[in-house]
């Protein structure tokens, strides 16, 4: 019985690890509560709009088709506009006024989604 109960724990919680596509966190989440997630570790993944990238820093913006978050980079610089990017790292929340939060992602780890 304890093995069986074992087994469906497993399969349970590998089956909510695929749905979740990685871990990632969609950017409308993290707007729409953004104290929750204030310097927490996410996930987000999409395509990059407008990007800048100078001696190795850089600043981009990343819409997941739900919201537009912009990402700072310390090292490696910024990928190029139209590029599908992940990215994981430490979100901070500056302010919400109304409907509007200001909000980044500092960087830390880029993969391929």
């Amino acid at each position: 019985m304890k093995n069986s109960i074992g087994r469906l724990v497993f399969v349970a919680l590998l089956l909510s690890a695929v749905g979740c596509k990685g871990g990632v966190t969609s950017i409308k989440t993290l707007l729409d509560d953004p104290g929750r997630f204030d310097k927490q570790t996410v996930r987000i993944a999409g395509t990059v709009g407008s990007s800048i990238g100078v001696m190795g820093y850089g600043a981009y913006q990343v819409n997941d088709g739900t919201g537009t978050l912009t990402v700072v980079s310390q090292q490696g610089g910024a990928p190029r506009e139209g590029a599908e990017v992940g990215v994981e790292g430490e979100f901070r929340s500056a302010f919400t006024l109304g409907d509007r939060t200001a909000a980044v992602l500092m960087e830390s780890k880029r993969f391929t989604p």
